[in-house]
């Protein structure tokens, strides 16, 4: 008979958030594909187990995914795990569980820690509605253009970001979203040094800078979704702040697509203050 694959969230800090169900899982588990072995190598040392490890990460997970497939067919347990919270979101998994499925391998998830939900139950900030954007571009231009995209979605946002970028992030959170936005940044969820900061993108991009700490540990963002906008009542200043910001990194004509959808002006008015500033696109991506 066909194996089964097993997805299994474990800790992201805490290791009493791991399930009875998930430590029976690995107890089980003929081999654990992991995003990287050390790490799950010391999860497994702390409940005192002892099982095969095989590294699957965004590097090899196409060639892994194969060879994983092939035990599966043979009848053995296999339990997919990243290193730390919910497998495949925002992290490696999904082209094994796709291939599993097609092979009509059965596939079962024991749920648990995940750092987006966790955020979004202290976050204070609407639930009903939400989406999930991962880890934003690391480069400048990249990340301001995906931002311009989702600078007018009506729902939460929730972002993952690295301690490194987090105060460029929200520096051009802020000045695409706007800097009265409300937003809560949680570092370190479940861990000694969780911590909550709560306030608007302003606030926030001004703390990130100020605060060392801020910038230490993983980060998940939580921006409160934009509001509705008129479309008589065009935000002139926010529209030349716009403009003036992806004229550094961008093309006039992308400017002006970018701008409008952002504004609610017209890509001929965007375009012609783009043009006027005269500004040629940055050739430096930081």
């Amino acid at each position: 008979m066909p194996g089964q694959l097993q997805v299994v969230a474990t800790p992201i800090g805490n290791l009493g958030d791991l399930s009875q169900r998930a430590r029976e899982a690995l107890a089980r588990a003929d081999v654990i594909a992991a995003e990287d072995t050390r790490h799950t190598g010391v999860l497994l040392k702390a409940l005192g187990l002892a099982k095969p490890l095989l590294s699957l990460h965004e590097h090899n997970e196409s060639q892994r995914a194969e060879k994983l497939l092939g035990r599966l067919a043979a009848g053995e347990r296999v339990v997919l795990v990243s290193d730390a919270g919910t497998p495949l979101l925002s992290d490696p998994g999904f082209e094994l569980v796709r291939l599993a499925v097609r092979a009509g391998i059965e596939v079962t998830a024991i749920p648990g820690p995940s750092a987006i939900t966790t955020a979004l139950a202290v976050a204070g900030l609407p639930v009903d509605r939400f989406c999930f954007e991962g880890f934003l571009p690391a480069r400048t231009s990249e990340r301001r253009a995906v931002l311009a995209d989702l600078a007018r979605e009506p729902r939460t946002l929730v972002f993952f970001e690295a301690p490194h970028r987090i105060s460029a992030a929200l520096a051009d959170i802020a000045a695409l979203f706007g800097a009265g936005r409300q937003a809560v940044a949680a570092r370190e969820l479940t861990k000694a040094h969780e911590t909550i900061y709560r306030g608007t993108l302003g606030e926030l991009a001004e703390r990130a800078q100020a605060e060392p700490n801020f910038a230490r540990g993983e980060i998940t963002l939580v921006v409160q979704g934009a509001a509705a906008v008129e479309a008589s009542a065009i935000d002139q200043a926010l529209l030349r702040r716009t403009v003036e910001l992806l004229s550094k990194e961008l093309a006039p004509a992308r400017v002006a697509a970018i701008a409008s959808q952002l504004t609610g002006a017209s890509r001929a008015e965007a375009y012609a203050l783009a043009v006027a500033r005269g500004i040629t696109p940055a050739s430096d991506d930081r």
